[in-house]
């Protein structure tokens, strides 16, 4: 199937690793043109160099998203060195795993400006273009813990919420303009950061990490994490002409985890 997306501009945050890089890759493969960013030069550079690899047309900026004028920065300068942009696709990192009572003010702060603020700045950045282009596709990378909150992640489940409202309100704003605001809530995936999490319940419950893993899968009915490519296709989806009908939305991919029915 032609996606569409032969020479869009695409810009993913957070795309180092995991989701992010996955997104990118599956972007990459339709033909789009890349930038994408990520807090350190090492790790952005290995990533830009495999997907050259692949001979995909991709440039790395160095952006910690959680930092206002660096996401600003980031957006602008890919912008600027591509000429335009069609998609953006928000991400950054998680928040640590912590209970209630610690979570001092600056961490809430830090979450906030992790995962709301972020993509406040990245698309209030890229909007101009995208208006004036009167077509564009912002995708919000979430969590499923909008849907089904998690234990032990109240700093996810807090603030990723605000991306929903965010997201369905400017939906309705954008829909004259020909640009579709969607989110992508996943599950447990192969990533480092479930790995992460997985070693932080292990150590909490005095176990290992693959025994948690393993509990995670029984719970998930398709009794597996998921591979980051199908995240990845799943966001080339939403920014293909395909989907010019969604916007709005928050879609779960999790294998069936969330037990919620809307």
């Amino acid at each position: 199937m032609d996606l569409g997306l032969k020479g869009k501009v695409a810009l993913v945050a957070g795309a180092s690793k995991g989701l992010g890089f996955a997104t990118a890759q599956s972007l990459g493969a339709e033909g789009a043109k890349l930038a994408i960013c990520s807090r350190t030069a090492d790790t952005i550079q290995r990533a830009v160099e495999k997907l050259n690899a692949q001979g995909f047309d991709v440039i790395g900026i160095q952006a910690d998203v959680s930092i206002p004028h660096q996401a600003q920065a980031f957006v602008s300068e890919a912008c600027t060195r591509l000429g335009t942009i069609d998609i953006l696709v928000t991400n950054a990192g998680g928040p640590p795993s912590l209970p209630f009572e610690q979570i001092d003010t600056p961490t809430w702060e830090d979450g906030f400006r992790l995962n709301l603020l972020s993509t406040i700045t990245m698309i209030r950045t890229a909007l101009p273009i995208m208006k004036e282009k009167h077509w564009g596709r912002i995708i919000n990378m979430t969590s499923i813990a909008v849907k089904q909150p998690i234990d032990g992640l109240i700093l996810s489940n807090t603030i990723r919420s605000g991306v929903i409202g965010l997201a369905k309100s400017l939906s309705r704003e954008l829909a004259p303009f020909n640009i579709t605001v969607n989110n992508i809530l996943p599950g447990y995936f192969y990533t480092s950061r479930v790995q992460n999490l997985a070693e932080i319940h292990a150590r909490k419950a005095e176990s290992s990490p693959d025994t948690i893993l393993s509990q995670w899968e029984n719970d998930i009915p398709l009794k597996r994490l998921g591979d980051p490519d199908e995240f990845g296709a799943l966001a080339t989806f939403l920014a293909s002409d395909k989907a010019a009908y969604i916007t709005g939305t928050s879609i779960q991919i999790d294998g069936g985890f969330c037990r919620a029915s809307l």
